[in-house]
């Protein structure tokens, strides 16, 4: 880490053409956050507030850029940075409650400190992960620049996260888009207690820029004039030739990762060299010697400031604690959206459609209805995707709209979530569902907690090419659905037919949550219905009985719904087959009515059997429906081991066999 002694023993500063009044009003907003972090300590140690993580000593990089943007401009900050929060005047009050977990919070109890976003400041709050934020502020940008916006956005990271790979992915995409990006990274040494040395092999992150194809600049991050003057320049030019830019602000934070970590790790002439460069200090100094700043000026300036300060916390330490609600904490888990179901007409035309043609008739109309919907992926533009789905898109709506992804599927879906904020509907197709692994983060912390945290919507649909039954192998053949039916906030649904893959995939995407939408790649060519040729919706959340019968309930979806059907023909067996459709949320009341009538139910599904998403509803069958029942509730899913390639162990690991045998032997109970 470069010391202080290297870079030199005082800050100098250069007003350039900036007037007295500017110089003051910045001195205000400087140690505002300063006088803020002094009250909160002490909170801190009274137990009025949990926990704290300091910005002591990096101020001026926030102030020096809140200042240098336009207040209509996006900004991410993390949690260094309440500069950014006080510099585009969010009330302390509700700042206040926010730390107190009040009511009046951003986040209603619900996250902590600056885990929040604000969309009247233009502020999007972090999460923990730290490196998630880059490729929203990709996906904010993008939507600037399709709407011809000449607007930037910052973004801001540290050191330590920039070890993540989200960071190389978000600059990577930016710099491959050319989206109007400023990724303001804040180098002050350590990653908690990792020093720079063992995160990273060079010495400053301007080394970094030319290799994404983007510029990289490096600015002292305790001169506020330095930060302001830089971010201001920088962001006029970007909006005239949009581009990302990287700045390194070299700076050091003074007290503990949090509070509780302390400071032991840091050598002491190393804290000693930095304190002579405090930005506060330093700043105020500077105004005193030019004769801006008065003693009279000064005093007048901190008691406005404090007194701001604790009239806001006595409002916020007014406020009760949260008395809880079952009902108010549920209803904040979707963004509020009542499904209006469009009925196709009775005498509309239809066409013989396979599945993939039903998925692909569903993209074209929703894309004709919504201008701002905007499709991602690999591979989708000129080759159509790997299943050809988009095929001819890109030439009817134009690449801004269909648009090849780099191979980084964490950097896209973060991406559409940042459309999303800045008012557009998003589309992300993995290429196989496999592939959604490494986009995991995005998906289960970012857009299902986005609307409870905060109460943004994530109006993004994510497309999961699924199931096995091709010899394709472990890498893609899974299902994993399961994996996000345990989320909170998540709508997963996954159709079996071509009629309910296509209105399934409209409603999807009038919802503005955020849904993983299953298409099983052994459907997408071996089965076809006629289906109207006009847009139509399914009722998200409704099952669909598919067959009537009395001996038996078969409850299933996806390619189950056509081994149970095959199944109970074949063994002349006369089954009530309920295809849920959507599996979050899944149509409990369908579930009761079938058991009700059979008394003997058996789940279907070409999941694992351990964890799947039978497991729960046959337990919710056996809690609520137990009376009904003239039989144990049965399952059957696939082996508990990885889809193998060859096509005999494949044959074996797929449930089919073994659920005939498991029917039988329901039937004979």
């Amino acid at each position: 880490m470069e010391t202080a002694t290297n870079q030199a023993s005082c800050l100098t500063f250069d007003r350039k053409n900036f007037s007295d009044e500017f110089l003051l009003s910045l001195y205000e907003s400087l140690i505002k956050p300063r006088r803020i972090e002094e009250k909160m300590l002490i909170l801190l140690r009274q137990g009025k507030i949990t926990k704290w993580f300091s910005g002591w000593g990096q101020e001026a990089i926030s102030i020096g850029a809140v200042h240098a943007l336009d207040s209509q401009e996006f900004i991410l900050p993390m949690h260094r940075n309440l500069g950014i929060f006080t510099g585009r005047d969010i009330p302390l009050e509700r700042l206040f409650a926010q730390f107190q977990g009040k009511l009046s919070g951003f986040t209603k109890g619900r996250d902590r400190s600056f885990h929040f976003g604000s969309l009247d400041h233009h502020i999007v709050g972090m999460i923990s992960h730290l490196g998630p934020q880059m490729a929203i502020a990709d996906g904010i940008a993008l939507a600037h620049k399709l709407s011809d916006e000449p607007k930037v956005t910052l973004v801001f990271t540290g050191d330590g996260a920039s070890s993540e790979g989200d960071f190389h992915e978000g600059l990577n995409v930016a710099a491959v888009w050319k989206l109007p990006v400023i990724f303001l990274v804040e180098h002050n040494g350590y990653g908690l207690s990792t020093p720079s040395e063992e995160q990273f092999a060079f010495k400053n992150f301007t080394e970094k820029g030319p290799g994404y194809g983007m510029e990289a600049i490096r600015v002292q991050g305790n001169n506020v004039l330095e930060v302001y003057d830089t971010i201001l320049k920088l962001a006029e030019d970007i909006r005239k030739n949009p581009r990302p830019v990287l700045v390194e602000a070299i700076t050091f934070r003074m007290r503990g990762h949090e509070e509780a970590s302390g400071t032991k790790y840091v050598p002491s002439q190393l804290m000693e060299d930095w304190s002579k460069l405090d930005p506060v200090e330093n700043y105020e100094k500077y105004l005193e010697e030019t004769g801006i700043l008065s003693d009279k000026v000064k005093d007048r300036i901190n008691k406005k400031v404090k007194k701001e300060i604790n009239d806001a916390l006595e409002i916020a330490f007014a406020e009760a604690p949260i008395s809880p609600s079952l009902e108010f904490e549920l209803q904040d888990v979707y963004a509020p959206f009542t499904q209006e179901v469009v009925n196709p007409k009775t005498v509309a035309p239809t066409s013989e459609k396979r599945l993939v043609d039903a998925i692909s008739d569903s993209l074209r109309e929703s894309m004709m209805k919504y201008p701002k919907l905007i499709l991602m992926g690999q591979d989708i533009g000129e080759y159509g995707g790997v299943f050809k789905i988009t095929d001819g898109f890109k030439k009817e709506f134009g690449a801004e709209r269909v648009r090849n992804t780099p191979l980084c599927e964490s950097a896209i879906i973060g991406a559409g979530l940042g459309l999303a904020i800045n008012g557009y509907k998003a589309m992300v197709e993995m290429q196989f569902a496999d592939f959604v692994s490494v986009g995991f983060n995005q998906i289960v912390n970012n857009l299902a907690k986005i609307h409870y945290r905060w109460g943004q919507q994530a109006d993004v649909v994510v497309r999961m090419p699924t199931g096995a039954g091709m010899a394709a192998g472990p890498f893609h053949s899974q299902s994993n659905e399961a994996w996000f039916f345990h989320t909170p906030g998540l709508k997963i649904v996954y159709p079996s037919n071509p009629y309910d893959a296509k209105g399934l995939l409209n409603a999807a995407f009038e919802d503005p949550n955020p849904y993983l939408y299953f298409e099983h790649k052994g459907l997408y060519r071996s089965i076809s219905e006629s289906i109207p040729d006009e847009y139509y919706t399914v009722e998200i959340g409704k099952a669909n009985l598919i067959k009537k019968g009395d001996q038996v309930s078969i409850i299933t979806y996806g390619m189950g719904v056509h081994w149970a059907s095959a199944a109970a023909s074949e063994l002349g067996i006369d089954a009530d087959i309920l295809d849920l459709r959507t599996l979050l949320p899944w149509d409990k009341e369908a579930v009761k009515e079938t058991v009700k009538k059979t008394g003997k139910v058996i789940f279907l599904q070409e999941d694992c059997l351990t964890g799947g998403i039978g497991a729960e509803i046959c337990a919710w069958i056996s809690e609520h429906c137990f009376t009904y029942l003239d039989a144990p509730v049965m399952r059957e899913g696939s082996l508990d081991t990885p889809v193998p390639f060859s096509p005999n162990l494949e044959k074996q690991f797929l449930p089919v066999e073994r659920f005939r045998e498991k029917l039988t032997s329901l039937i004979e109970y």
